[in-house]
């Protein structure tokens, strides 16, 4: 009979926690619409990306400059994400894929809103499971708040989750593309596809943007 009751209990829990999850994302997913609104309207596209110093998954100091000369594909998530983090960095990987030897002038960037938790070697065993081009980058949590700041991007610790190690995060979902000169060119919303996302890059690089 307690073992039956411990396994309803166990099972109650993994339900709140799948609720929860969803609730976040589909929270996620609202802002972002919003957001997306915004920086198609308000938010001059010189506005978006900036320089920054942070610590990548193979602890060097790299910034901004670092990847000059080069398309950037930025986005910004956390390693414990339970869903929308890899599936959009999935579909980076299947991108790069598809571009093969035209995507050397491409750079996928993976930076964290979890420094807490997601220190470089935590990054080091995460980002390589979906793609050997992309970089996890880290940093203080004022380093990571100042570059999320230039992009325009939100994220938030969810609330009441007393657990110092389990906690979600809330945050927005684009991914950017920025120019080789390091200048905003356009931003991919959430269900992008990889054939989308590389037929854009595409159209940027033939104009020389």
């Amino acid at each position: 009979m307690m073992k039956r009751e411990r396994l309803v209990r166990m099972a109650l829990a993994a339900m709140i926690g799948l609720i929860m999850a969803a609730v976040i994302a589909w929270m996620t997913i609202r802002h972002d619409q919003r957001q997306l609104a915004g920086v198609a309207t308000s938010v001059a596209p010189a506005s978006i990306g900036g320089p920054f110093t942070l610590t990548s998954h193979d602890g060097r100091i790299v910034s901004d400059g670092d990847f000059q000369g080069r398309y950037r594909l930025v986005f910004f998530g956390y390693t414990f994400c339970p869903d929308i983090c890899p599936t959009e960095l999935q579909t980076i990987a299947q991108a790069m894929d598809l571009m093969g030897a035209a995507g050397a002038d491409v750079q996928p960037l993976f930076i964290t809103i979890d420094p807490a938790r997601d220190t470089a070697p935590v990054l080091a065993d995460y980002v390589p499971l979906f793609h050997p081009t992309i970089i996890g980058l880290t940093g203080t949590p004022d380093q990571i708040a100042a570059v999320a700041k230039e992009y325009r991007v939100y994220f938030a610790r969810s609330q009441g989750e007393p657990d110092e190690t389990q906690y979600l995060m809330d945050h927005s979902t684009f991914a950017y593309l920025m120019a080789p000169d390091g200048s905003f060119v356009t931003v991919f919303a959430k269900g992008t596809t990889p054939e989308q996302m590389v037929e854009a890059i595409a159209a940027h690089r033939a104009r020389g943007t």
